[in-house]
């Protein structure tokens, strides 16, 4: 990048928002900053050539070589710290990451996999895929790359994925380690579109009740929920679960797509209001497919944008009720800004309200510690006791039919308070996550055990149902700790025991049949779940 860019950008951004007010987040062509001919002298002028000045300066004058590249990225990203949290710059490369689980898809080979000792494991082959369509099987190891080893050399996992992904139509050849067998096997697979899921679960999760996880707002969600919710009428399900914790959000239209399918025609999901956007509003168009069921959302501290227009449109018609933890308070609505080679400016253009009017958007500024907001919540109490939470009467509001009182001053309060379990873990537990120590075990269990496990359990309902993690697999267990260096205390052992049995069971459960029948497993431990599904069975 040459410093004439950041000089048409810094000239063009005021004609280009006031252009296209309102545009947001979306899976389309992002505006892309083009020069323009003719403009009129501004004090913005005076600031670029102010800025151009030190360019030339630090270029022609500097006693050592300047990388004008990394010079103009460090300018823009020093501009857009100085304006709020969420307006960013990323290079080409971080911007085509980061689009690649909003858009739905991208190409390589197709496979599910966890990294291991430095070894890449196949957890599942993505049904029809290209891995699964050359005989790529679910706990097979990936040593070699056309030719290159991968394993045991200490490649980042960033390099390996470069390796394996590639143009649909490209040949990769990889050589593979199978359990059993003594010879490295060669695959050849043609790369093809691969799909990314956004909706990580939807099953019956009590007679009567569904329950969908949903990880981010993207492309295709609202296509995948839609799927999952067709699924759970047939099986019975009049109530629903929504599940949106953690989910840190993604597309507006996403976002609106999905209250849709709870709200009726005309009713307003969400609206955003900017200094140089005027108000926008985003309604129901009253052709959901869920608009009578009993319904129940599920968000944390973790959930965010999307998820708080989802939750807080619900809340405010009074369509359902929230559970869990108050959100993020992620309110600011970027606009992408595609510069020429690739890289992205993400600007802050305005601002998220509810229906009822409260800004999702948490206070922001030089007097606030944004970071570290979270672990404000958890020093102060508010994670662990609602009656630590106080809230002025400036923000107060009402909902739209029930007139209940709710709350702005960022993020989303739920009508069900479930407070964060601080003493279910201890510090053995969190040094044995820090080394992935659950995770091995299961994994090892599963290369030795796959096919005495498929024998025994034609189904995941008899699985779940009878399956039991014995001492061996505890054994096992510990035997890794003993490896990592984690330093073994009874005590602390057996306080979460409960937890690293559910884990391994989950765990084999995703490797034998998915993501499905991973979170039946798992979602015994999570509080939040099981008071929602309380709610809808008992009404309290």
């Amino acid at each position: 990048m040459k410093l004439r860019h950041i000089l048409f950008f810094l000239g063009l951004l005021p004609l280009t928002l006031a252009a296209q007010p309102g545009i947001m987040m979306q899976p389309q062509p992002q505006q892309q900053l083009q020069p323009q001919p003719q403009r009129r002298t501004t004090v913005i002028d005076e600031q670029i050539q102010k800025l151009l000045i030190a360019g030339t300066a630090i270029s022609s004058l500097y006693v050592e070589d300047v990388d004008q590249s990394k010079l103009v990225e460090s300018a823009i990203k020093g501009m857009l710290e100085e304006l709020d949290p969420h307006s960013t710059y990323l290079t080409p490369e971080e911007n085509d990451k980061s689009n690649e689980t909003l858009m739905g898809s991208f190409d390589g080979i197709g496979v599910q996999f966890n990294m291991i000792d430095d070894t890449l494991f196949i957890v599942q082959p993505i049904p029809d895929g290209p891995s699964e369509r050359a005989g790529i099987l679910a706990g097979d190891r990936i040593v070699t790359v056309n030719d290159t080893a991968i394993a045991g050399v200490n490649m980042s996992q960033e390099n390996i994925m470069k390796r394996l992904r590639g143009p649909r139509g490209t040949e990769v050849v990889l050589g593979i380690v199978r359990h059993g067998v003594g010879d490295v096997i060669s695959f050849t697979i043609v790369r093809d579109k691969i799909p990314v899921n956004s909706v990580d679960a939807g099953y019956m999760i009590a007679p009567g009740v569904g329950y969908i996880k949903v990880s981010n707002f993207g492309a295709t969600t609202v296509e995948e929920f839609e799927g999952k919710l067709q699924v759970l009428r047939e099986q019975g399900a009049q109530s629903l679960i929504l599940d949106l914790q953690g989910n840190g959000g993604g597309f507006l239209m996403a976002a609106v797509g999905i209250a849709n399918e709870f709200l009726g025609r005309e009713q307003l999901v969400v609206y955003t209001e900017g200094r140089r956007s005027p108000r926008s509003g985003y309604v129901a168009d009253g052709n959901g497919a869920f608009k009578t069921g009993k319904l129940v959302v599920l968000i944390d501290e973790f959930s965010a944008s999307a998820s708080e227009i989802v939750s807080g449109a619900v809340q405010d018609w009074d369509r359902g009720t929230i559970v869990g933890r108050r959100s993020f308070g992620k309110g600011l609505v970027q606009r992408p800004l595609e510069l020429h080679d690739g890289s992205m400016i993400r600007l802050t253009v305005a601002k998220y309200y509810t229906p009822a009017g409260r800004c999702i958007q948490k206070p922001y500024g030089k007097d606030v510690d944004y970071g570290e907001d979270i672990m404000e919540r958890l020093n102060h109490g508010e994670l662990t006791n609602r009656d630590s939470i106080h809230f002025p009467d400036s923000l107060k509001f009402h909902t739209m039919v029930e007139k209940r009182v709710v709350y702005g001053g960022g993020g989303i309060m739920p009508d069900i308070f479930v407070p964060l379990d601080t003493n279910r873990t201890n510090q053995y537990y969190r040094n044995l996550t820090a080394n992935n120590v659950v995770l091995r075990t299961a994994m090892q269990y599963i290369e030795r055990n796959r096919r005495a496990l498929q024998r025994q359990y034609r189904d995941f309902d008899s699985f779940n149902r009878e399956f039991e993690v014995g001492q061996e697999l505890l054994d096992q267990l510990l035997s890794k700790a003993s490896d990592a260096k984690v330093e073994y205390n009874h005590d602390e052992y057996v306080h979460c025991l409960p937890i690293y049995r559910t884990q391994l069971k989950a765990t084999i459960a995703r490797n034998l049949w998915g993501m499905n029948e991973y979170y039946q497993v798992i979602q015994t431990l999570d509080e939040t779940v099981q008071r929602a599904v309380e709610l809808l069975k008992t009404g309290q």
